[in-house]
């Protein structure tokens, strides 16, 4: 990378990088390491391919979803900031109605860049484990849907590298470095989170995946779009104008995958699994394991129960509640307390905990309240196709690595269980190696213009009004 590239062109951008020689030497020196990152860890095989992709070249509404065809390493990584609010003030914590910190407060220093670098190592996590699943996709469409998704979880890890760069000198030069060094799911240097060191390894897996754990993008993202350190705050609430899309391709291919299994059990006149799978569809309580699986590992991501971490952050005015402007509490939560779950002499029980250290808790059960939503909405689905059956999530105590509930076995009807009673029903609420080798067995690459693999209904429109044969990508 030159030193006289032309920076609002090369890399989009509302943060005066032009003006700015000490940041500009700081991303010319990380730049080719995200690029090499890119070409050994992005998608396999795509670095000649001409997809159509969305660009942000700027935060008005006209600015960031510009469309056309573009090399992917080619891609233009921008750094935006929705606009600032003039006078704005903190809105929660110890420092409730103090002015927003421009730079970052000495004494909150080594908290803020824990919570950057957390959610920046989400991000590449994200794009190495769909790395393999372009191989396998089941048209152009889902291809484009898929490489979307990989340049933008690209483009919010430089919008973390920027906040690192930017504001934690040498330290944030080094965790920005180690950004492009940990790999998901490596034995000796994995990724910070649990979740993404899992495989997403077909096509099933990665629209749950962009269903559920994108979704806890969303709610740690507008958590920390509420932040007193105000570049934080406004970088991630233009990263969730992106994170909408990633939920999308999640909720609308499962959907799609949803209606299909019903269309063949309908024309087969049966709801039994092996004849619907020995038809080519998924069929629904293999639909059901997934979302169990899914679905339990990332309500892991929200943290234990009670967290003097998740207080702290909060008093000390670096990560809100989602939505804290329209709670009518006071914000500063000394005096609130939070129903918690436990589970004594084998039964579930709630108590009441202090909110500060509860507030994991406390965005986990918004974050449920979003996904039956979604999960309703495919129920609607399966009503419209007349097919008799529901799709549930877990009770949140089910399948816990993280927190009190993690040291119990607990049914996806949320009873309290024996390891005995476990074991002879584990394989019925969480996918089997037989239910991963079979959906494997269905990932033939589809990539003609207009066709759709046969287990999974075409969408309803294109992307940004193509047509549904359009070339989405092309192969050079």
């Amino acid at each position: 990378m030159s030193t006289d590239i032309n920076y609002s062109e090369k890399i989009p951008n509302n943060v005066n990088l032009a003006e700015d020689r000490t940041l500009q030497r700081a991303l010319e020196h990380w730049q080719p390491g995200f690029i090499s990152w890119w070409k050994d860890m992005g998608p396999e095989g795509s670095l000649d391919y001409d997809v159509y992709l969305r660009t942000a070249v700027s935060v008005e509404p006209n600015g960031w979803a510009q469309f056309g065809h573009v090399k992917m390493p080619d891609y233009r990584w921008g750094i935006f900031l929705t606009p600032g609010q003039p006078d704005a003030k903190i809105g929660f914590g110890e420092h409730k109605g103090e002015p927003v910190w421009q730079e970052v407060p000495g004494e909150h220093r080594a908290n803020l860049r824990r919570i950057i670098v957390t959610q920046g190592d989400t991000e590449p996590a994200s794009v190495e484990q769909q790395r393999h699943l372009g191989l396998t996709c089941p048209s152009l469409y889902d291809l484009r849907n898929l490489f979307q998704v990989n340049v933008e979880e690209g483009r919010h890890l430089w919008a973390m590298v920027y906040l690192l760069h930017r504001h934690f000198g040498r330290d944030g030069r080094e965790e920005a470095e180690a950004l492009l060094t940990r790999r998901s799911g490596d034995s000796d240097n994995p990724r910070i989170l649990g979740a993404f060191n899992e495989k997403t390894p077909d096509w099933l897996s990665l629209f749950m995946f962009t269903y559920f754990t994108d979704r806890d993008g969303k709610y740690q993202l507008c958590a920390l779009a509420e932040s007193g350190f105000e570049p934080l705050a406004r970088t991630t609430k233009f990263m969730l104008t992106e994170e909408a899309h990633h939920m999308f391709v999640g909720e609308s291919g499962v959907s799609r995958v949803i209606q299909r299994t019903c269309q063949v059990m309908n024309e087969l006149k049966t709801d039994e699994p092996a004849k619907v799978r020995a038809a080519g569809a998924i069929d629904l309580p293999t639909i059901q394991r997934y979302l169990n699986f899914h679905y339990s590992v990332t309500i892991d991501l929200f943290g234990a129960d009670q967290s003097s971490n998740a207080a702290t952050f909060y008093t000390s005015g670096l990560k809100g509640r989602f939505e804290e402007t329209r709670r009518s509490d006071d914000h500063v939560l000394k005096s609130e307390t939070y129903r918690l779950l436990n589970i004594i002499d084998g039964r579930l029980v709630e108590h009441e905990a202090p909110m500060l250290n509860a507030l994991n808790e406390v965005l986990r059960d918004d974050y449920i309240k979003d996904s039956v939503g979604g999960v309703e909405r495919w129920n609607k689905v399966i009503d419209k196709a007349g097919v008799a059956f529901r799709l549930k999530v877990p009770h949140k105590a089910f399948h816990r690595k993280i927190g009190t509930l993690s040291e119990f076995r607990v049914s996806p009807d949320g009873r309290v269980i024996s390891e005995t009673e476990w074991t002879a029903n584990v394989t019925g609420w969480l996918p089997t190696a037989e239910d991963r080798a079979f959906v494997a067995s269905l990932m033939g690459r589809v990539v003609e213009p207009g066709k759709f693999a046969n287990w999974i209904a075409p969408p309803a429109v294109g992307v940004n009004r193509q047509p549904l044969n359009f070339e989405y990508v092309r192969f050079n």
